[in-house]
């Protein structure tokens, strides 16, 4: 198939799914989650027993496209839309039956950590680096941090929300969000993928299952996160002060 925001290819039992929008810094619009679902549904029902999600050599993924956020602003949408299909996904991300690995390079940003952060496995190279800017424009990331509470602890999670400021792969490393790193991450994937190759679907999903069943956090979050999502990009104060930064470049703490 032809996909307009990723691209895939099979290689035997893996499946690699690059997220490829360079004109918009790799962030997450609606097509890009559509067709992020569609491929993992193939996946599910295929012999494909690993899922490796990868971004540009300079992002990764950089969280919400706002030029789609500001455009449903400016056609007067005073309600925001559900953020449901993008939670789904990191839930199939977690659960499904593959091994999901995240190989980041570059820059990780706001909902970029939500994918990290849902992934069985997380890898990365030297340059990668990892930051939740939401509060500098009002927000919170509401549907990341269940996900990513879960991978590094309440607290990690709390200070990266608060501090908005990005953490390099070391600190990543240290703190859980990422497994393993090295500047030749290409050979890292491919040492991880000679391992894993060799586990059978059926171990995998009954082995997931397991671990799911251990822990419903994120499950239980899932309503609580999506509404406050809703709310926050549903305010009139917060829509302008997205709507004044993509016209002028401006933050919402900088003067008019």
């Amino acid at each position: 198939m032809t996909y307009q925001t990723i691209k895939v290819r099979f290689q035997a039992s893996v499946c690699y799914i690059t997220f490829h929008r360079p004109e918009a810094n790799n962030t997450i619009n609606d097509t890009l989650i559509e067709e992020c679902l569609q491929v993992l549904n193939q996946c599910e029902t295929s012999t494909v027993t690993v899922v490796v999600l990868e971004g540009l050599p300079e992002v990764f993924c950089f969280g919400a496209d706002f030029q789609e956020i500001y455009q449903e602003m400016k056609r007067s949408r005073k309600q925001a839309s559900s953020q449901e299909p993008l939670y789904d996904l990191w839930l199939k991300l977690q659960t499904g039956p593959y091994v999901t690995i995240s190989h980041v390079r570059g820059k990780v940003n706001a909902g970029g950590i939500g994918f990290v952060s849902a992934t069985d496995i997380a890898i990365a190279d030297q340059t990668a680096s990892f930051s939740l800017s939401e509060l500098l424009f009002g927000l919170y990331p509401a549907c990341v941090l269940p996900f990513l509470i879960h991978r590094i602890g309440r607290q990690k999670a709390h200070y990266m929300t608060l501090m908005t400021k990005p953490i390099s792969v070391q600190e990543a490393s240290e703190w859980g969000l990422i497994d393993a790193y090295d500047a030749e991450s290409d050979v890292l994937l491919r040492k991880h993928l000679l391992r894993l190759r060799r586990l059978n679907k059926k171990g995998i999903a009954h082995y997931k299952q397991f671990m799911s069943s251990l822990d419903h956090q994120v499950s239980r979050a899932k309503a609580t996160a999506l509404t406050a999502n809703q709310n926050m990009f549903s305010d009139p104060q917060n829509q302008m002060g997205i709507i004044r930064y993509v016209e002028t470049g401006q933050f919402p703490w900088e003067d008019q």
